[in-house]
């Protein structure tokens, strides 16, 4: 029987999953299976800047901590899984979707997307999403073609304008 030592860090590991799923924008599982340490290190630094990490758990305590949660992800933890976890929603599925298309060895899984199972075709759409620069600049380039237009109408207005005082 296990010892009441080894029982006492599961549960202490299985609270700190229950945290880090309820704190965490978007989570994503995923396989490495195949991924080399380098591989994982260079994943981890490219999603630093975006206050995201990766982690491995046992799929087992993964599950209790799903439980805990009443988040079912039956069927998406068999074999070796690796756990992205992120504070903002769009940054870390773009990195790890791009990651993931570089190398094919890293197989998403599912997802947890503001608390909510995420299949992999809704991550896919969530990592097209342009990032936060790109749609404020779509949306000044909008807003810029009716300054544009404003400034066209005021110029023939006030041409208009001085044809007819002369």
């Amino acid at each position: 029987m296990a010892s009441e030592k080894i029982i006492a860090q599961k549960k202490a590991i299985v609270a700190e999953l229950v945290d880090k799923l309820k704190t965490s924008e978007a989570v994503i599982i995923f396989q490495y299976q195949g991924l080399t340490v380098d591989d994982l290190k260079a994943l981890r630094r490219e999603l630093k800047p975006v206050d995201a990490d990766v982690k491995i758990y046992k799929n087992t305590l993964l599950k209790r901590a799903a439980d805990e949660l009443k988040i079912n992800l039956d069927g998406f933890l068999e074999g070796p899984n690796a756990i992205c976890f992120g504070k903002t929603l769009l940054e870390p599925i773009k990195i790890v979707s791009e990651f993931a298309k570089k190398n094919n060895k890293l197989d998403i899984r599912v997802g947890i997307i503001s608390g909510d199972v995420a299949d992999l075709a809704t991550i896919k759409e969530y990592a097209e999403i342009p990032s936060r620069e790109g749609l404020l600049t779509m949306l000044a380039g909008g807003m810029m073609q009716y300054v544009k237009d404003l400034a066209i109408s005021l110029n023939l207005y006030s041409e208009q304008k001085e044809g007819k005082d002369e």
